[in-house]
């Protein structure tokens, strides 16, 4: 059980999810300057977190 993969996978579907809220914030959007924040803020930490976790899993080596 390896504790890197595991942490990867989390910030990964953290990530995914954040993506996905900021996909529903778009799509509900009235363009009002709180709902482009929480969009943006959503988005960017979506795209770090999912870049961070599927790069965290892709180097760590499996060693069983």
């Amino acid at each position: 059980m390896n504790v890197k993969r595991i942490f990867g996978a989390l910030l990964t579907l953290l990530g995914i999810g954040s993506l996905i809220y900021a996909a529903v914030v778009f799509a509900n959007t009235s363009g009002a300057t709180r709902d482009i924040k929480s969009l943006i803020i959503f988005g960017v930490l979506g795209l770090l977190f999912f870049i961070s976790g599927i790069g965290l899993v892709r180097t760590t080596k499996d060693e069983s």
